[in-house]
């Protein structure tokens, strides 16, 4: 065997005994993966700023209103939510309580907000990642403000109709710059907009409509997630509008920490307190 032979041979043992054994960690940690969720909070209680707890933990303090926290990865199960007014807890009755469940996998967003009569209230969100056609994108409206039942349109014409608190409606819809404003459902009386929504290809666009009418402060809020491009072929030009749009409330279930570890809890804490914004 010549050195060069010899060299080369050696090099493909190496390389052969490296990717075996990377393989099981590579595995570890694809199960790992599969066994946790990417969750996002966002706090949607107009002049409320607020300490979230996890248990008797202090997640997030001094989260005010409008803030939506950057996504993290959280271990999948059921997490007890308290939420107190800034400087409050623990010991205080919190303004909101609630278990929810986060199931392995999943890509949800946790919206503290109003309930359409104005009381606090929680609810979480499972976010479709799920591919988007070759040349389109998803847009998701949540209603979560204090308000009637809205219809959402797009350049004046209506996309979602009839939408309550707290539901969502979701349709794909062609990529490019839309105008979209939300009305009174079944009238042509504007509550919010119009504003200019960016619906990149393969993005699912999160509207939240947040906030109170009574009280005139209503707002919008955007979440963008991506990655959800589909292989080109067969695209569709010159379309507009929502293609098999539907309202979907999706209560997960419940936000308690009972049964989390001290030191996840202080992990949570940290990316946490990171990611908010």
């Amino acid at each position: 065997m010549t050195t060069r032979v010899a060299g080369a041979t050696v090099a493909g043992i190496v390389v052969a005994m490296s990717v075996t054994a990377g393989a099981p960690a590579l595995a570890a940690q694809q199960a790992a993966d599969a066994d946790q969720a990417t969750v996002s909070v966002f706090h949607a209680v107009p002049g409320l700023t607020v300490d979230v707890y996890a248990g008797d933990e202090e997640l997030i303090p001094n989260f005010k209103p409008g803030t939506l926290t950057d996504p993290l990865k959280l271990d999948a199960g059921s997490y007890d939510i308290k939420i107190f007014k800034d400087g409050e807890g623990p010991d205080g009755k919190p303004a909101v309580e609630k278990t929810v469940d986060v199931p392995a996998g999943a890509n949800a967003t946790v919206v503290a907000h109003l309930t359409a009569d104005g009381e606090p209230a929680l609810d979480a969100f499972v976010n479709d990642m799920s591919k988007v056609p070759a040349g389109k994108a998803r847009l998701t409206v949540r209603h979560v403000a204090a308000a009637p039942a809205v219809d959402v349109r797009a350049g004046e014409k209506p996309v979602f109709e009839d939408l309550e608190n707290p539901e969502e409606a979701k349709g794909e819809v062609a990529a490019g710059t839309v105008s979209a404003d939300v009305v009174l459902a079944g009238t042509d009386t504007v509550a919010l907009g119009p504003a200019d929504l960016d619906l990149a290809e393969g993005t699912n666009t999160v509207v939240y409509a947040w906030g109170s009418v009574d009280d005139k402060n209503l707002a919008l809020k955007t979440q963008s997630l991506t990655g959800m491009h589909s292989a080109p072929g067969g695209v569709p030009a010159g379309e507009s509008g929502a293609a098999a749009a539907h309202n979907e409330g999706v209560p997960l279930g419940a936000l308690a920490l009972g049964a989390v570890s001290a030191i996840g809890a202080a992990g949570l804490l940290f990316r946490l307190r990171a990611s908010a914004r």
